[in-house]
């Protein structure tokens, strides 16, 4: 279990983490879209999140976006690293309906964001530009190399939860234990 704490003028944000959960969710940042990506993202990567974001939400959900980015991202950093006996890699395709995303990762300890799901506008009162936001601190933080792409669809909702879905079930992928593997790198370490 991994808890970290950030406090800045802008959040207060407490994480719980588990990575070896199974997918339950306690989630309250005061944007209730976000709130329900990172359900479904606990619930599909099998990570139990404890979460809470008090945020400057009368300006906008940004810095409550990103920081919750970053802390997400610290805690899976710490819950993973150093890395031995797991896949490393994983990828997964999720469809909604119409829409189609594609999410391929390397747990490299190299961090990297490929972010192609080109839209503008809102989900409700969520601006989709904050999805890259989150994912670009989430990846930063977490040392992972990600690329999440969007193969077709319409629907904002769709895409953006396919994308949350999709990170999911390949970082699910990329942790599964694998003894014969040892360290899972021909350097030697990650």
């Amino acid at each position: 279990m991994k808890e970290i704490q950030r406090v800045t003028k802008e959040t207060d944000i407490t994480l719980k983490l588990d990575i070896n959960g199974s997918g339950k969710a306690e989630i309250n940042t005061g944007i209730g879209f976000f709130d329900h990506m990172l359900e479904a993202f606990a619930k599909h990567s099998l990570i139990n999140i404890t979460l809470t974001c008090q945020g400057d939400t009368h300006i906008d959900f940004h810095h409550s976006v990103e920081d919750v980015g970053i802390v997400l991202g610290r805690a899976l950093h710490e819950a993973i690293y150093p890395i031995i006996a797991v896949e490393r890699y994983g990828n997964a395709i999720v469809v909604m309906d119409e829409a189609s995303v594609e999410c391929a990762l390397d747990l490299s300890n190299r961090p990297y964001l490929v972010y192609d799901i080109p839209m503008d506008g809102k989900v409700g009162t969520f601006d989709v530009e904050l999805a890259e936001e989150f994912f670009r601190a989430v990846i930063l933080n977490a040392s992972i190399t990600a690329h999440i792409v969007a193969q077709r669809g319409k629907n904002k909702h769709h895409l953006l939860e396919a994308a949350f879905k999709a990170f999911a079930v390949a970082l699910r992928r990329s942790l599964v234990k694998n003894e014969r593997l040892g360290i899972p790198s021909t350097k030697g370490t990650l």
